[in-house]
């Protein structure tokens, strides 16, 4: 291997234009490229989340090795490596440490970026993203937890089901890497016997690009500066030839359009702020007996957001199963059970330890943040890179974990406004907190149910990492009762239908032929 493979950069941070804004310290601050010992030649025939029959034959044949076409290719990626300047050679190592876990990278960084709630106006109201305008404030979108939980979800059911067509294209030309077609191309990252067209990294690079475009048109440009560069650094790092990109690209693109064409613009995401709709939700709960109800204490009161959310598409159940496992009802406001909580809070709140603060402070999760869904999205990217799974593996994880946190996210929302729960604050002012408050009902805690899914889907892909993982998902859902946000059935309840939704993408994963 080039020993330049081991002239990384001393901050990796400088590599990337969108730099990390997770306020949480990371576990991995810089990842270097691991070899990929396992092919999973098999896995073109994995399940997919769409159907992909359409794209398999869209790609044509690649020249042979032994025509003037590839030599003129090779001679190209010469030129790119010897012409690459010492910033390229660091970004081609860059992006050569599994390029699916930087795309979720960048991700994570935008919903940081956009995690950011509008001010009220002059007159009280406040005011709403423009579509036609979308980096006027308030930019669009706002990355609450449930849009960023949608948003991974898109990206990582994208780049997987584009990768499940690369492999089944790659292992049918057999073409390998330019540097085991010439010996003289000395590879800047570790090599393997990989087929190399379509590029893999090119596949994964397009199929992000499309899908991060979509939820942030505000930054088309930027992202597609980013893909243009994860492109370009497979010649700087001799892993491709041109048509290698070219093939990957147009594969990428096909299939997360048909994600987009086919789930995101009918998922009825676009009907999940119907704030008109809320008073018949309310209604409809005052019919069930939860009379004593949430309301914003924001000054001005801010809407609540969005109420229509719990009936948006899941990826793998559906609503009538979301139905059947929905928490039972909480304690009614007054009655012992609910006392016993609200004691608890109270208790906390005039004497939170120390730790119970960093532990309310460390998973707060709030504005500025990649919320829930992405602190728990990069312990995901940590394992499988701690692991060095191939990038087919990483997006299989990542696919299975995210829509698992998308799932969550849709039944967490549905049964918070069926029941219509009140925030521990509105039912005693004494109550101070330790973090801020959501304005949205109580029950059930959307970190609990966020975190018990992630850690529910992770313990079956990381056997050996359940205990931790288990753990962490409870530290989750503690914080929140630590802050004083939530009572702790809120935490305990969210915890068990969180592991309910999880065991739906766990049993996907047992059923995809992965093994």
């Amino acid at each position: 291997m080039n020993k330049r493979y081991f002239s990384l950069i001393a901050v990796a941070g400088l590599l990337l234009t969108l730099t990390q804004c997770d306020k949480n310290p990371p576990e991995n601050p810089f990842k270097a490229p691991y070899p990929e010992t396992s092919l999973d030649a098999q896995a073109g025939q994995w399940k997919t989340y769409m159907d992909i029959t359409l794209f398999l034959g869209s790609v044509p044949a690649p020249a042979a090795t032994n025509s003037a076409e590839y030599a003129n290719e090779l001679d190209l990626v010469r030129a790119a490596m010897s012409g690459a300047t010492a910033e390229e050679r660091d970004l081609a190592i860059w992006w050569g440490s599994n390029g699916v876990l930087r795309w979720h990278e960048i991700a994570r960084e935008m919903a940081c970026n956009y995690n950011v709630l509008p001010d009220y106006n002059a007159d009280g109201t406040y005011p709403n993203p423009d579509p036609s305008n979308p980096s006027s404030y308030p930019r669009l979108p706002v990355a609450t937890p449930p849009v960023t939980a949608r948003m991974m979800g898109l990206l990582a059911v994208a780049q997987y089901d584009a990768l499940v067509a690369c492999w089944e294209i790659k292992f049918q030309h057999n073409r390998l890497a330019p540097y085991k077609n010439a010996p003289d191309i000395e590879a800047l990252i570790p090599t393997n016997d990989l087929p190399s067209y379509p590029s893999e990294d090119a596949v994964i690079a397009a199929a992000s690009r499309e899908i991060l475009q979509y939820i942030f048109p505000g930054e088309v440009s930027n992202i597609a500066a980013k893909a243009e560069e994860h492109k370009q650094s497979r010649l700087w790092a001799g892993a491709n030839v041109p048509s290698d990109l070219s093939a990957g690209d147009s594969l990428g693109r096909a299939i997360a359009k048909n994600v987009i064409e086919n789930w995101a613009k009918k998922d009825k995401m676009n009907q999940s702020n119907n704030q008109a709709g809320l008073p018949a939700q309310r209604d409809e709960a005052v019919t069930k007996g939860f009379v004593t109800q949430w309301n914003s204490l924001e000054i001005p009161a801010r809407p609540a957001l969005l109420p229509a959310f719990g009936f948006v598409k899941t990826w793998n159940c559906d609503f009538a199963t979301l139905e059947t496992i929905r928490p039972p009802a909480p304690p009614p406001p007054g009655s012992p059970a609910f006392q016993t909580a609200m004691d608890e809070l109270l208790k906390i709140s005039k004497n939170r330890t120390r730790e119970q603060q960093r532990i309310t402070t460390y998973w707060s999760d709030g504005v500025g943040t990649p919320t829930p869904p992405g602190h728990w999205n990069r312990r995901a990217s940590d394992l499988i890179y701690d692991n060095q799974w191939n990038e087919i593996r990483a997006a299989r994880a990542m696919a299975l974990t995210c829509t698992a946190m998308m799932d969550a996210g849709v039944a967490c929302w549905e049964a918070k406004y069926y029941y219509m729960y009140p925030r521990p604050t509105e039912m005693d002012r004494n109550l101070t907190t330790g973090t801020g408050i959501p304005n949205f009902p109580a029950y059930a805690s959307g970190h609990s149910t966020f975190s018990a899914a992630a850690a529910e889907v992770l313990s079956y892909l990381f056997p050996s990492n359940e205990p931790s993982l288990r753990a962490w998902a409870q530290e989750a859902a503690d914080s929140r009762v630590y802050g004083g946000i939530h009572y702790r059935y809120d935490s305990e309840e969210g915890l068990k239908h969180g592991a309910n939704i999880g065991q739906y993408a766990v049993f996907r994963g047992l059923t995809d032929g992965s093994y």
